[in-house]
Formats: structure tokens, C-alpha cells, sequence
């Protein structure tokens, strides 16, 4: 039987909550919503949704707070919501855990594309199809120790909690090695699509992929200008550091 997939909406405007409604129920989502922060956190709880939207400006609990809470117990997809343009409210949210935003008003297409394109990452099982072989190795390196199979991560022994899409940047750095992937591979990747589809990628994506792999470094503890684990090409894109002796 296939996995019922469940969504979440936490949005205070009924406008916006119900557009968002049926956009995941044409998608094949049983879909439940919340009106405030708190709610949408026990909702999140509850129901262990595959992917949550979730508006920036709630009434109780700002957006950004609800992301980081949500990331404790979850690793829903979860996209932000925002009616700001603002640069730096994009980055307080994927610093939050978010794995992707829209901004209001945003073209319904968009949204379906977006969870779309998640959905054909795995939470917690390893990919069928292209990704198969290398889905089922665990890599080591430099005392990191990374299992697809179990999606989890470990440092000299210690666990490291990523979000779903820092897991497989870190995955598609892993599994590169030393050949630099650059920003539009790691966000043709995310996408699940092969790196020699000429897709367009936007600069919102590739500054996406830039403040991951920076939530990503900083979870792992690794130093930009001596790393032990990414490395970057500047101008170019990023790849694995070499391993230590």
C-alpha cells in the first residue's frame, strides 16, 4: 500500500489557508491546518506531517519560531510562507529549519512544484531508481559517519540532527568527493533531477543552497577556512575537503 501522505497548513489567514488546502489535496494530501503557532506545533506533533507550510506572521508565534521548535521532533519538508520580500527574513528562515519559501502572492503551480519536488526525496528510506546503488552506502570520513539507509549522522561517535535537505546536500557532497558540485547541481539535485537536465535555476535557489550548506557547516562544527568536511571552490561551488592523516 502507498504511505498516505499527510500535510499541514499553519496559516491565520482563511484566504491563503484554504488556497494552500487544495492545492496539497490535488496533490494527493490528506490535509489538516492550524490557525496560530501553537496550534500548528502540536498539530506538527501529532500528525508527523511529510510537509508543512507555514506562515511567517501568525498571531501568537512568529514563523520563525514555530520552524525551530517543529525541528526538534520532526523532519516534515517544510516550506515558509512570507508576505515580506525582505532578503534577511529568507535567511532567518531556512536558519530556522525551513527547507524552502514563497513569497506572497505566490502562483498555486509553484507551490504543487515545490512539495513536488520534495516528495521525491525520501524522509527515511533509502530512493529507488537512479539514486539506488549509493543510497545504500555509508560513508565515512574524517570521523564523520553518514548512513542514507538510517538517515543519520554522526561526529566521533556523536549525533548531528540535520534537516531533510541539509541530509542530502551533504549526501550529494559525499558522494561527489573531490569533484566540485556547483550551486545549480546541489539545487538540480534537491530537485531529484539528473545534473545534465539544462533546468533553470534561479539566484534565490542558488542563495538557498548557500544558507543551507552554511546551517549545515555550523551543525557540523566545521571551520570555512580550514574545513574537514566542505570545502569551497570559490566561484565555482563546493566539494568534499580532503581526508586527514
Amino acid at each position: 500500500m502507498t504511505e498516505l501522505r499527510v500535510g499541514l497548513v499553519i496559516e491565520d489567514d482563511h484566504d491563503i489557508r484554504e488556497l494552500v488546502r487544495v492545492v496539497l489535496s490535488q496533490a494527493g494530501f490528506e490535509v489538516h491546518m492550524a490557525t496560530s503557532g501553537a496550534a500548528g506545533i502540536r498539530a506538527a506533533r501529532d500528525l508527523n506531517p511529510h510537509v508543512i507550510t507555514l506562515d511567517l506572521g501568525l498571531p501568537d508565534i512568529d514563523g520563525f519560531e514555530v520552524a525551530r521548535q517543529v525541528r526538534n521532533f520532526s523532519d516534515a519538508y517544510i516550506v515558509m510562507l512570507t508576505a515580506k520580500a525582505d532578503e534577511l527574513d529568507t535567511l532567518l528562515g531556512l536558519e530556522s529549519g525551513a527547507d524552502d519559501y514563497l513569497t506572497k502572492p505566490f502562483r498555486p503551480r509553484e507551490l504543487r512544484a515545490r512539495v513536488a519536488a520534495m516528495m521525491r526525496r525520501p524522509r527515511s528510506r533509502p530512493a529507488t531508481g537512479h539514486m539506488a546503488s549509493s543510497s545504500q552506502r555509508t560513508f565515512r570520513h574524517n570521523g564523520l559517519v553518514f548512513s542514507y539507509a538510517t538517515r543519520t549522522v554522526s561526529i566521533d561517535g556523536q549525533d548531528v540532527r540535520l534537516t531533510p535537505t541539509e541530509f542530502d546536500l551533504l549526501h550529494s557532497l559525499l558522494e561527489a568527493g573531490r569533484t566540485v558540485l556547483s550551486k545549480a547541481d546541489l539545487v538540480r539535485r534537491l530537485r531529484n533531477e539528473p545534473y545534465d537536465v539544462g533546468t533553470y535555476t534561479s539566484d534565490a535557489d542558488e542563495r538557498s543552497v548557500e544558507v543551507h550548506i552554511g546551517n549545515l557547516r555550523r551543525k557540523l562544527g566545521d571551520d570555512a577556512q580550514n574545513p574537514r568536511w566542505l570545502q569551497t571552490v570559490r566561484g565555482v561551488g563546493y566539494r568534499l575537503a580532503p581526508a586527514k592523516t
